[in-house]
């Protein structure tokens, strides 16, 4: 999609505002974007250089927490809520690889990514995977629609990575969280990521005003009390919430840390 036709864009999609679907997968090295995207993130990366290292930490935190949860737990269902477009080493490849029968379901809103949504949509022989055009803000919505892909009755790893810093309003963000995993039952997982002015992000502080002064949609730091928040009445994995590079690393592997929460909670 570098400098795709205007008759390939999908008619929700603005190609002269810059959104973080698009921006996020130029930071990760992907290549559907478009000009106004890399433009933005080429600026954003000035004001801030480590955003590049946010978005890899971020994509391997992923990995590790989905790796540990379809293997040392047996979680076999995930709920992947603020997908984004497809790069590489997605939920549902991750969790089939090591867990063939797992079965995913994605939500996104963005058209872009809707459009992108096949390659999101192949799953091992023993395993599903499900894409639905739902909002964040919408979790009622989202839970009427994960039937019967998601099995409600089970454990389910709720995925909702680098999306509640789109929720402006914490109180939203929280009533949010709460409406999802109060719908799940014992033993589901809630797996969350969040950008952070603590953590050494302080220089994150100036790039995101300028982001929301130039593409969409807006986004909002929180405090580490904050992140706690959405982790109330769920038991905390180890080792806590930390910045997300430093999560259940290999032992001796090196972690810069960067300014992005990661945390793993499980419903008792």
């Amino acid at each position: 999609m570098t400098d795709p036709s205007a008759a390939s864009v999908p008619a929700r999609v603005r190609s002269d505002v810059a959104h973080n679907a698009r921006v996020w997968n130029y930071w990760l090295g992907g290549k559907d974007n478009y000009p106004v995207d890399r433009t933005v993130g080429d600026q954003v990366t000035g004001m801030y250089p480590s955003i590049g290292e946010v978005a890899r930490a971020d994509r391997a935190f992923l990995g590790r927490a989905v790796r540990h949860l379809a293997g040392d737990v047996g979680i076999s269902q995930f709920l992947d809520i603020g997908t984004g477009l497809p790069t590489f080493n997605n939920t549902h490849e991750i969790a089939q690889h090591t867990a063939p029968h797992s079965r995913i379901v994605y939500v996104d809103n963005d058209p872009i990514v809707l459009a992108h949504a096949r390659a999101l949509l192949t799953s091992s022989p023993e395993g599903a995977t499900e894409y639905i055009d739902a909002d964040a803000h919408h979790p009622e919505q989202i839970l009427r629609s994960v039937e019967p892909t998601l099995d409600l009755e089970r454990p389910v790893a709720v995925m909702m990575l680098g999306i509640l810093n789109f929720v402006l309003d914490t109180g939203e963000a929280q009533g949010i969280v709460r409406k999802l995993m109060d719908a799940m039952p014992s033993g589901s997982y809630l797996v969350l990521t969040h950008p952070t002015l603590e953590l050494g992000g302080e220089g994150n502080e100036a790039a995101m005003r300028f982001w929301n002064e130039n593409a969409t949609p807006p986004i909002t730091a929180r405090t580490r009390a904050e992140f706690a928040s959405f982790m109330d009445g769920l038991d905390v994995l180890e080792p806590g919430i930390v910045s997300c590079a430093r999560w259940r690393t290999e032992p001796g592997s090196p972690a810069a840390e960067v300014a992005q929460f990661g945390a793993v909670g499980r419903k008792p």
